[in-house]
């Protein structure tokens, strides 16, 4: 992200730079729940001139502790009640410069609630040349510690502000180069998903998508490595009323999500929603132009009851 140069990053991690235990310390974002445990006095980092350990947020107000704790708080009390009434927490995705926060603290969900089975669901944006690694990271994670594995597979919605962002700060862009190229990342991500779902009959994944290629490319998988749609091991989603004739199909193993706030917020979201699908909302057009003519050559459309 341009913080750092990889020469740099190594250099971190040698006898000198770990002191005299020879370990890293992993903070424990649970404790930070407890009210009592303040945020800031874990976040340090080693200053250059002198050696000694310095906040890394020393501007860190009371107020901020205040809220990052509450954040923390609500997070715990939507996923105890999605275990109560028995429905999945899925954590969408957001800009890389604030994914890894958002993942570390899905992750910690995931720990605490996926013990029996995959209630949190992580989002993994397929659009981003490290999206292999991140999968094969989560799943390896959940296999180590016995939690159960659920994930939500995305394309991803920033591609111009990823873009702008990179470019500003000067660090690498983080999006695959082309269409083809995330298509391409999405089936590899998916693949491996998949046979997993095959030798773990309790995680979960939900299809996040309107592509057509992709829902077909997902059912030959599911019927060459015999996941039977009646185990509810694969979930298809799409966003309601856009591309309705690839969800119908699919039954009980197809959700419609309704955006839910006030219109003014709600529309442009809609309509940047449209704007990212437009070329798959050919389909959907075509089979309304069929419709129309097969009305017109059946006198349907000017049928007038009596």
């Amino acid at each position: 992200m341009g913080i750092t140069s990889k020469a740099e990053i190594e250099d971190w991690f040698t006898a000198e730079t770990l002191g005299v235990s020879g370990t890293v310390d992993l903070l424990d974002w649970g404790s930070l729940i407890d009210s009592r445990t303040k945020l800031s006095k874990h976040l340090v980092v080693p200053n250059a001139q002198t050696g000694q350990l310095e906040p890394l947020l020393s501007r860190f107000t009371e107020e901020e502790e205040l809220q990052m704790t509450r954040m923390l708080q609500r997070m715990d009390v939507l996923a105890k009640k999605a275990t109560e009434v028995g429905v999945r927490l899925m954590v969408d995705a957001e800009q890389t410069y604030f994914q890894p926060a958002i993942s570390r603290l899905t992750l910690e969900r995931q720990r605490k609630f996926n013990v029996e089975k995959p209630l949190i669901f992580n989002t993994y944006q397929c659009y981003l040349k490290d999206a292999y690694d991140n999968v094969t990271l989560g799943v390896e994670l959940a296999r180590r510690e016995c939690w159960r594995f659920g994930a939500k597979l995305v394309r991803g919605a920033y591609l111009a502000q990823e873009r702008a962002h990179a470019a500003e700060i000067g660090y690498e862009d983080p999006i695959n180069p082309t269409y083809e190229a995330t298509n391409a990342m999405y089936h590899r991500c998916l693949d491996y998903v998949l046979e997993e779902l095959k030798h773990n009959a309790k995680a979960k994944v939900m299809v996040a998508s309107h592509n057509e290629d992709t829902v077909r490319f997902t059912l030959r998988r599911m019927e060459e490595l015999c996941l039977h749609p009646a185990d509810h091991q694969v979930y298809f989603g799409q966003l309601l009323g856009m591309c309705d004739q690839i969800s119908f199909p699919l039954g009980q193993a197809g959700y419609k999500y309704v955006p839910y706030g006030p219109v003014m917020e709600v529309l442009p979201y809609l309509s940047h929603r449209a704007l990212e699908n437009s070329s798959l909302m050919k389909g959907t057009r075509q089979l309304l132009w069929l419709k129309l003519l097969r009305w017109l050559r059946t006198g349907s459309l000017f049928h007038c009851r009596t």
